[in-house]
């Protein structure tokens, strides 16, 4: 056997292969793309926790944004303030304070609230629940299913499911957003995180179909429209929808709604107690005894003297 017909081709393809490497290191080179070393920068101060709430695919699209100027450095939900300055600084611009907003249910049709069409025995998950006929258990079309899809959607364990419905935690919510794609009904929204007042329901039935469903869905009845002093809440489509730019968070609307549709009630003033009659007495009445003397006690001096 001839040593050199396996020698040749070894020799060959190593050649070839120095050839082609050659040819891409040059390439590499001629074709590279200058990243901005800001992207880089920003990756560090960022939390890493890929979520998406930026509207980006994850923390390397949202800085590379930032670094182009297509996205605020603000951008971050999750970081909040501290890493928007810290963003701001690498920019050179100053981070304006936005107002921090938080997941919200808009659902309070619990067990005992909200009667069911059916027992239902299937998976726990929303999204193969609503396939079902009727969209799930719940009589209320629009109610929170209870099963938990947005809970593990959830990467921070900001969401419980507490008597059949999802309940957030305001303070480990960093307000991602995906429990809001989570959720087949479309009733978690991202709202004012301060903002006290907020419509806890998602029902636009008519109210005579709501009272039959649950015991705490609005009924479109404006009584809370009438009432509000700074037109901030209106009736649409037998929903109660608050515009958080004119409401001043006052809690007259939540008090006055017959069904506690809207949280942030606010609790009664204590009564204010009787005076006692010693203290509600006339200021006329209590006339110092001088001021009081008979005019035939005027002082003696003023007599005429006898001649």
């Amino acid at each position: 056997m001839d040593i050199m017909s396996i020698v040749y081709p070894i020799l060959s393809i190593g050649g070839l292969g120095v050839v082609f490497g050659a040819g891409l290191g040059i390439a590499s080179e001629v074709f590279k793309v200058e990243e901005d070393p800001k992207i880089g920068e920003i990756l560090e101060v960022l939390p890493g926790a890929n979520c998406g709430g930026c509207g980006f695919p994850g923390c390397g699209g949202c800085a590379s944004a930032i670094a182009a100027g297509s996205a605020p450095v603000n951008a971050c939900p999750v970081g909040g303030a501290a890493v928007a300055e810290k963003i701001g600084a690498i920019m050179g611009i100053e981070a304006s304070a936005s107002e921090p907003v938080a997941a919200f249910v808009k659902c309070g049709g619990t067990c005992e609230k909200a009667k069911e069409k059916y027992d239902y025995f299937g998976i726990d998950d929303c999204n193969m629940a609503v396939q079902l006929a009727g969209g799930g258990a719940k009589s209320c079309s629009y109610g929170c299913l209870g099963l938990g899809s947005c809970k593990k959607a959830c990467a921070f364990g900001a969401i419980e499911i507490i008597d059949g419905i999802a309940v957030i935690d305001k303070e480990k919510c960093v307000a991602c957003g995906k429990c809001v794609s989570a959720c087949p009904k479309h009733i978690i929204e991202l709202l004012p995180a301060k903002k006290k007042v907020k419509v806890q329901c998602s029902s636009k039935d008519v109210g005579k179909n709501v009272m039959q469903s649950c015991s705490v869905g609005c009924i479109a009845c404006k009584i809370c429209e009438k009432n509000c002093p700074f037109d901030a809440i209106h009736v649409i489509d037998n929903l109660a929808v608050i515009d958080y730019d004119k409401c001043k968070a006052c809690g007259i609307c939540a008090n006055k709604c017959p069904k506690g549709v809207l949280t942030g009630k606010r609790p009664a003033a204590p009564a204010a107690e009787a005076k006692p009659a010693a203290e509600a007495k006339p200021a006329a009445e209590a006339k110092p005894a001088a001021e009081a003397k008979p005019a035939e006690e005027a002082p003696k001096a003023e007599e005429k003297p006898a001649e």
